[in-house]
């Protein structure tokens, strides 16, 4: 039950959906925005004419418009990509005295002089060299040594340059696996000073990131001794040389070195500002250097518990799928939510194939792809020294890969096998298990039942892509294709319609403007023809199209009418042809080699288009016919296509296109509300897998509930999107890239950030060779658009993707529940989702409470979901952790809060999209208090209950929130107050417990205590104010508010939107609601009280409650 209504336009979308005001323009959007009901379209729609009245009316909201699209690009003025760090360049470090460290006893010995010159050449032959920028060695000082290392050890090892040879093999033997040369001392310093030299050039922006080939190694060296190959512990020192020279407060130090660094770990294992990875040969402490400590249980103490990471293989013959799973899975969410400043690797190759220590199979091309992924950290800060590796060709190609990706090199194909083993998961599994109470990231998975067992995919895909395009090269060339031809494609009745012309050339004007533009090689765009068309489309449906070019306007308005969501003028048919021939001419130049990836700016949408329909803004689905292009005219048979959409709304169309078909993988990350949000179909749920041989090539996570952003999105690609999209190893990507997820968005309401789409752009660019095609779907705030495509666009030329928000808050709670429901559902096809963590580790952790708890029991969706309501929590920290620790905590649970509204609303019914799967069906719900009072909600709002049994307090700014289930269903809904255009700014409040009557959570809303807007308030008039009369227009009484300029009265946002359109209409911002006497400003987006408003308040409670409310104080 709820003692607040909602503003007009508040709470979860409805599903229809009228003029709406756009928060960055304040305009009336067209009536068919994402409409899901085709039989109502427009009927709302209040046209003024070409009046001068209009005329000037048309005039001052352009000017509005302007002065909101400049107010949003003052807010976003931080993300400018010009001023992020310029820092370009790849430095190689490297001396010829690091060959002179040799084995005077042993000439064989396998950490050899031979190993570094082996790698300069590699370096040599594939040209890699040229592309560096040399950085000359230096040695470190004792001061620097001592970082790490006790003074007695560093004086032994400087008295070592006088020993003899005897004298030095005595010494040798009280060391575990070590020989010292006269010059290995000037050696080491050498090796040491090397390191610090990338590290300062890194650091300050001199160079992008840096590889330094040294030796000897240094992982394994402890503070007072030297241990396997290594004396000083190059990297170890590196990272405390960071933070003392460089203020560094977070290193992450990754060891992929086949053996364990344990020699790292025990200087770093009570520090917490050192995260320390090493994934390594284990075979139950069998494989040296045989310590229990290198085991996953080990994983720091005291105040850096959960930062030491051990990810223990206990077989050989570890793959690049086992690997990269780990980076997904493990490694990258916990880096993410530690956000590292600098990022160092302990990059030993001894786990490359042909190696006759490490007995793994790493291929070169795995050592680029885990390099990749690392660049995504730091801002791309990230310094590679070599550690071991004794197979001197792989050794030498595996570094080669390493500085190929970090000169910006295209991802390389994976080599099958692409699943990871059994094996692999379990040591994964054990891991992410060991550190659940440490980090949230890890907190969001429940946990596959699968723990073994074949995938049930009718093809597993295991075959090899094999490219077409030429031997890779460093330098990679990005694509763009843009013609303003496609900006001919109006709305002749409603210039504010959101999918307006702009859309594409703000986004172009913005690459411009940030030097995009002449960074890219330009792709001329071109009219796809009718036979490209007919290959995702029927005749009849491009045939009713192309008519549309020479019809009179009343017969386009028909038939938009017709339609879900379109509009359609005399150019609408061409401007389609042209975004879809646009894609044609971008996947070419890729298959072909011409260009490494490329950004499509082009419009109409089209992920909502049907086989035989437009839908949804969409005439025909680019995406979808650029995927057929390609597999067309690839050498590959078939070629395997991954379309990812992250378009806030679920592509429809696209989905029932290749439900059924395995060569392409349809991944869609959407809002889905319980089906209530467009296009309002079950086909967007996550159960909806593909049917027959596509079955397990569908997968929909479907958000409801929360308003999803960065966190949300991160969390859905680290633990399904990329590793099935890597399982299935696609030779082509296509980005079905809709902006209207991005922060600020009118439609989707949602918060991810231009850095957040940089994230995910950068991951997806380890998958198909690097071969990604973005093309723009939806969108509707031109500045949030223009600057997430640019973002993005940056990232594909090879910048590094900028710093997300720190602390990085932990997922939503109904987020963590989405992810889940999708794993249940496509384990069975996909092994790399088959982690398990054992109940009993995830039941130790306490049981928070948390942000609008949610009964378990929801009569929506049917889903299976089980622990809904245990959310990730924030590291929790022993009573002993320092005031850093705590606060770092503490920030991150604040940031974690919940702090919008939330809401309860029976929505109205729903009809199927254009060519979509039936509607959600919608029951009748029981919203429950986890008491005894139980409100049908049949026939009766919540609000309407409620203030049928309004006591006359003074508790207007008091929301009573059900603990149950929303009333549009399904466990873990969570919606959340949505201003009058759709989105708004989350609502101050803070959740409070009524300890008398009831057990139903309060939330205290803090409203404006002034607007500019309030000069527009009239005076009442004559007589007075009448709560219970009818919307003006429709005749409903069912939540109905009054303007407080014009005092005339109309229906809310869940009846039939007539305040809605009164207010743009009428340019009268400020109404009241008779359900409890609240005021909302549409253009503020918020509520507001103050005095000037108490005249008009207290006449309505004399109306519904028959006596005054306290004088104004």
């Amino acid at each position: 039950m709820q003692s607040r209504s909602d503003p007009p336009g508040s709470g979860l979308k409805s599903v229809r959906r009228s003029p709406r005001l756009s928060p960055q323009v304040g305009q009336l959007t067209h009536a068919h925005a994402h409409t899901c009901s085709s039989g109502s379209k427009g009927k709302e729609e209040k046209k003024g004419g070409s009046s001068l009245q209009e005329v000037k009316r048309r005039g001052r909201m352009e000017r509005s418009k302007e002065e909101e699209e400049e107010e949003m690009n003052d807010r976003l003025k931080a993300l400018d990509l010009s001023c992020r760090s310029a820092a370009s360049g790849t430095g190689l470090v490297y001396s010829e005295i690091f060959t002179h460290h040799k084995n005077l006893w042993e000439s064989s010995h396998p950490e050899s002089p031979d190993r570094v010159t082996s790698i300069m050449k590699e370096l040599q032959r594939q040209e890699l060299l040229s592309h560096c920028v040399t950085v000359q060695p230096r040695e470190a000082t004792e001061e620097e040594l001592l970082l790490a290392h006790m003074k007695h050890y560093v004086d032994l090892m400087k008295s070592t340059q006088t020993m003899t040879e005897s004298e030095l093999h005595a010494l040798c033997d009280k060391f575990d696996s070590v020989y010292i040369h006269p010059e290995t001392f000037q050696a080491c310093v050498l090796a040491v000073g090397s390191v610090l030299q990338l590290v300062d050039r890194v650091m300050t922006s001199e160079l992008r990131n840096g590889f330094a080939v040294i030796r000897p190694p240094g992982h394994h060296a402890q503070s007072n001794e030297s241990n396997g190959f290594c004396i000083f512990n190059n990297v170890a020192i590196a990272a405390q040389y960071a933070r003392t020279r460089h203020s560094v407060s977070r290193v992450l130090i990754v060891d992929w070195d086949v053996h364990h660094g344990q020699g790292i770990q025990y200087l770093f294992q009570e520090d917490p500002s050192v995260l320390y990875f090493s994934v390594h040969r284990y075979e139950g402490g069998s494989f040296w250097p045989h310590l229990s400590e290198s085991d996953s249980q080990f994983v720091g103490s005291g105040r850096a518990e959960g930062r030491n990471i051990n990810l223990p293989w206990n077989k050989t013959g570890m793959t690049d799928a086992d690997y990269i799973t780990a980076f997904q899975q493990l490694l990258l969410p916990v880096a993410h939510e530690f956000q590292p400043q600098l990022v160092l690797v302990s990059a030993g190759f001894d786990a490359a194939v042909g190696d006759q220590k490490g007995e793994m199979c790493v291929s070169p091309q795995c050592f680029h792809i885990l390099t990749h992924m690392l660049m995504s950290l730091a801002e791309g800060r990230l310094v590679l020294a070599l550690e071991g590796g004794y197979n001197l060709q792989m050794t030498a190609e595996g570094a080669a890969a390493c500085v190929r990706a970090l000169l910006g090199g295209a991802c390389p194909p994976l080599t099958p096998p692409t699943a990871p083993s059994d094996s692999a998961l379990q040591s994964i599994s054990q891991t992410i298990s060991a550190l659940y109470p440490h980090w949230a990231s890890l907190q969001i998975l429940e946990g596959s039942s699968l723990a073994e067992g074949r995938v049930i995919r009718a093809t597993t895909n295991e075959q090899s892509t094999q490219q077409t395009s030429p031997a890779p090269s460093v330098a990679t060339t990005t694509g763009l294709v843009y013609d303003e031809r496609m900006m001919e494609h109006l709305n002749m009745w409603d210039r504010h319609h959101p999918e307006q012309p702009q859309r594409i050339s703000k986004i172009f004007s913005k690459h411009q403007q940030l030097g995009l533009v002449d960074r890219c090689q330009r792709i001329p765009a071109r009219l796809a023809t009718e036979e490209e068309l007919s290959r995702c489309h029927s005749v009849q449906h491009i045939e009713q199209m192309k008519a549309t070019a020479v019809m009179k306007p009343r017969d386009l308005h028909k038939l938009g009418e017709e339609f879900n969501s379109i509009y359609i003028n005399n150019q609408s048919f061409q401007s389609s042809l042209l975004a879809a021939g646009s894609c044609f001419n971008a996947v070419e130049s890729i298959l072909t080699g011409q260009v490494s990836n490329c950004v499509a700016i082009v419009r109409p949408p089209g992920h909502h288009a049907e086989r035989d329909s437009p839908c949804g803004f969409c005439f025909f689905n680019t995406a979808a016919l650029a995927a057929r292009h390609a597999q067309k005219i690839s050498q590959d048979a078939p070629l395997r296509v991954l379309i990812l959409d992250w378009d806030v709304h679920h592509g429809n169309g696209t989905q029932h296109m290749f439900e059924d078909d395995d060569s392409v993988l349809y991944i869609s990350l959407h809002r889905y509300d319980n089906g209530m949000f467009f296009p309002s179909s079950e086909d967007a749920a996550p159960d909806r897998v593909g049917v027959s041989k596509g079955a397990g090539f569908n997968i929909n996570v479907a958000w409801s509930g929360g308003r999803m952003g960065d966190s949300d999105y991160l969390a859905a690609f680290h633990h399904i999107v990329m590793p099935i999209a890597t399982e299935f190893n696609p030779g082509l990507v296509l980005v079905s890239a809709g902006f209207d997820a991005a922060r600020g968005d009118p439609l989707g309401g949602y918060h991810v950030t231009p850095e957040g789409y940089a994230h995910l752009t950068h991951l997806l660019m380890s998958l198909a060779g690097g071969r990604v095609v973005l093309i723009l779907e939806g969108g509707y705030n031109l500045s949030s658009i223009s600057d997430s495509m640019a973002m993005c666009t940056s990232v594909l030329l090879g910048d590094p993707p900028p710093s997300l928000v720190t602390p990085l808050p932990p997922p939503h709670h109904s987020a963590m529940a989405t992810i889940n429901e999708v794993i249940r559902h496509h384990a069975p096809y996909w092994r790399s989702l088959r982690i398990h963590i054992p109940e009993s580790v995830r039941a130790s952790l306490p049981a928070p409470k948390h942000r609008g708890k949610r009964s378990s029991k929801g009569k929506g969706r049917k889903s299976e979901q089980s622990n809904t309501d245990r959310p990730p929590l924030p590291p929790t920290g022993k009573e002993d952790r320092t005031t850093e620790r705590s606060l770092e905590q503490l920030t991150q649970g604040l940031a974690s809060l919940d702090i919008s509204q939330t809401a309860n609303h029976t929505p109205s019914t729903s009809t199927p999209v254009g060519g979509a799967r039936p509607k959600v069906p919608l029951s009748s719900e029981k919203i429950t208090c986890e008491g005894e009072v139980k409100a049908e909600s049949g026939g009766v709002t919540p609000e309407q209950s409620q203030s049928a049994e309004s006591t006359p307090l003074q508790t207007q700014y008091f929301e009573s929130v059900a603990t149950g289930d929303e009333a549009a269903g399904g466990v873990g809904a969570e919606p959340e107050t949505e201003g009058a255009c759709g989105w708004s700014k989350p609502q101050m409040s803070l959740e409070l417990m009524c300890g008398g009557q009831t057990d139903a959570t309060l939330y205290v809303v803090d409203p404006l205590p002034w607007c500019p807007h309030l000069d527009v308030v009239k005076p009442l008039p004559p007589s007075g104010i009448d709560v219970f009369l009818s919307c003006q227009d429709c005749g409903s009484d069912a939540e109905n508010w009054t303007c407080l300029t014009c005092y005339q009265v109309f229906c809310g946002r869940y009846v039939n939107e007539h305040m809605v359109t009164h207010g743009i209409v009428s340019e009268h911002p400020l109404v009241l609601s008779f359900a409890d006497l609240s005021v909302w400003c549409y253009l503020c987006e918020s509520y507001v009280h103050n005095q000037i408003l108490f005249e008009a308040k207290n006449a309505a409670h004399c109306a519904k409650f028959g006596e005054e409310i306290p004088p104004w104080s």
